[in-house]
């Protein structure tokens, strides 16, 4: 995350509060606000199975990518849904030349963002979206943005936090068009059901591109004997498999990243932005930040 694209402005915390998820309420005077500035950003509606349109953020740099078009970052929401810090996220990677675009996945079930308890999220909404309706509306997302001319679907990269973090992994090995994944505190094995049949654990030797894990140490909800599971799971897994990283901070807990959240460490969040830009630009996914 380069310093020059990132802008932080002198709301009160009040200010700072619209477009964020009640369940997250208040947000920190921490909160990154990222400018639209030389980008198209905003909301498009996306086509889906069963002649529903699911909504998406979108940011889309202005200037000309290479050969016109730009490389492909689809972001996945944290367990609070599509809600501000997600939409800023779009942005930042906007900013360093992607076209991304972060679909709201629990649209099916309800509006994540209204809730305003975490139990209550859990029980009415998340616990309903299938893995199998997930991995639908992402292949939806994509066929989206390959009509858009100014995207390159061959050069295309998937990160997640959270909740989304989890759906990293189960996407890089249900979609072969990927190139790389960054999976931020998303948890990697754990009780399964019906409609969450699978573990990022279970599927590493079906990944189709190489995820960059990103973990806190201090995270309650994910330990670190399970990122040592499945880093000695990766181990013995396929090129695919072998090729992952998994980074373990040690002086963070849970959503690290989220500016908003008393849980955010700028020092490692910077470190683990970078590292995953790079990660993409390793990978075939490379990012060019406006001149």
């Amino acid at each position: 995350m380069e310093d020059n694209v990132i802008n932080r402005r002198g709301f009160t915390t009040a200010g700072l509060a619209a477009g964020f998820a009640l369940a997250v309420l208040p947000v920190s005077a921490e909160t990154i606000i990222t400018d639209a500035d030389n980008l198209e950003a905003g909301m498009v509606q996306v086509p889906v199975a069963g002649g529903a349109t699911m909504g998406a953020y979108r940011a889309v740099p202005k200037w000309a990518g290479q050969g016109g078009h730009h490389p492909v970052v689809l972001v996945v929401q944290e367990i609070f849904g599509l809600h501000e810090h997600i939409r800023d996220l779009c942005r930042r990677l906007a900013k360093s030349g992607y076209y991304a675009i972060a679909p709201d996945l629990y649209f099916r079930q309800g509006d994540a963002t209204k809730v305003p308890d975490i139990p209550t999220l859990v029980r009415d909404i998340v616990s309903k979206v299938s893995d199998e309706q997930v991995m639908a509306d992402l292949d939806a997302t994509v066929a989206f943005v390959k009509t858009d001319g100014r995207a390159d679907t061959r050069r295309m990269a998937i990160t997640g936090f959270c909740w989304g973090g989890r759906i990293v992994w189960l996407y890089s090995a249900h979609n072969p068009d990927l190139k790389a994944g960054a999976a931020w505190y998303g948890r990697l094995v754990g009780n399964t059901d019906a409609a969450h049949p699978k573990n990022p654990i279970d599927l590493v030797n079906q990944l189709n591109a190489p995820v960059l894990g990103l973990y806190g140490a201090k995270d309650d909800g994910i330990p670190v004997a399970s990122v040592d599971q499945m880093r000695a799971a990766l181990a013995q897994g396929d090129k695919a498999a072998s090729d992952c990283k998994l980074m373990v901070f040690e002086d963070s807990g849970h959503g690290f990243n989220a500016d908003y959240r008393p849980s955010y460490n700028p020092t490692d969040a910077k470190v683990a932005w970078k590292q995953m830009l790079e990660w993409f630009k390793k990978h075939g996914v490379p990012y060019v930040p406006h001149a």
